[in-house]
């Protein structure tokens, strides 16, 4: 196997859930390859170097082996290889989000009985 698309190179390296979540990236502009915006049906080679953002964080990785089946993590991480640069800045954002500090949401929805007699209590409405 010489060439593959970048939508299944990039489900089978578990970058992305589903095809179609690979597809769409590609269609959004968060795949580059070798620094140009690339289609889903674009073809990848060995060599090629690929930026890839999604929920996970921004990767710069090297293509280092082609398959089009989705397979075990362990054998997913042998198709590429991600840059030293990329895994700093990875690290360094990481670090940055765990010491920012933590806000818990307030109770989701609607507010309980309880809830409401703590809010008249704090508005004075006793």
């Amino acid at each position: 196997m010489t060439r593959v698309r970048v939508d299944k190179w990039l489900w089978a390296a578990r970058f992305f859930k589903t095809r179609s979540l690979a597809s769409r990236a590609c269609d959004l502009g968060r795949i580059e390859c070798n620094g140009q915006q690339v289609k889903a049906s674009r073809e990848i080679h060995a060599g090629d170097l690929l930026q890839v953002k999604n929920e996970a964080g921004d990767f710069q990785v090297e293509v280092l082996g082609l398959s089009d089946v989705r397979g075990p993590a362990a054998i997913a991480q042998t198709l590429y290889r991600e840059t030293e640069a990329s895994k700093q800045l990875r690290l360094k954002l990481a670090e940055e989000r765990k010491a920012m500090p933590h806000f818990e949401a307030w109770g989701e929805g609607k507010p309980s009985k309880r809830d409401r007699r703590k809010l008249d209590r704090l508005r004075g409405r006793v």
